[in-house]
């Protein structure tokens, strides 16, 4: 599926996607993917529903989605390249991703974040209403580090 508004476009093709390039921001960039490999990340995209920001042919975001498509769907590595942050071009590819066919209908939606509650507060995200029922179960490597989604 794509998305258009010239010069940019959302698509979901990821053969498309510079997918070394994304890790290498996320790896250097971001504060949530420190240890992460390019193996790991390569499978997790594969593996996902992604959605891949474009400035004409350049690969200028990206963001996954896990999901059963029905229940639940997990957002995780939103992101735009920093020179182009501001833009409101995450706006458009978090609106992108809520249009996507199967996905507009999932109850429940989670993520990760830090320091980006202002725009996913724009979709509709909250801070958990009962957090004494969500648990989780985080592999050694994460422990005591920020993740976002």
């Amino acid at each position: 599926m794509e998305f258009v508004q010239e010069p940019y476009r959302i698509t979901t093709d990821i053969d498309s996607f510079d997918v070394l390039g994304m890790y290498r921001y996320l790896s250097e960039e971001s504060y949530w993917a420190t240890g992460l490999t390019f193996e790991k990340f390569d499978r997790a995209v594969k593996n996902s529903l992604c959605f891949g920001l474009f400035k004409e042919n350049k690969q200028i975001g990206l963001a996954r989605v896990i999901s059963d498509y029905a229940t639940f769907a997990y957002l995780k590595d939103v992101f735009v390249l920093t020179e182009y942050q501001g833009t409101g071009l995450g706006k458009w590819l978090m609106d992108c991703i809520f249009q996507y066919p199967g996905l507009n209908e999932v109850d429940r939606w989670h993520l990760l974040t830090l320091d980006a509650h202002r725009l996913y507060k724009q979709f509709g995200f909250t801070p958990l209403d009962y957090p004494r029922f969500h648990m989780e179960r985080v592999s050694t490597r994460h422990k005591g580090q920020g993740e976002d989604s």
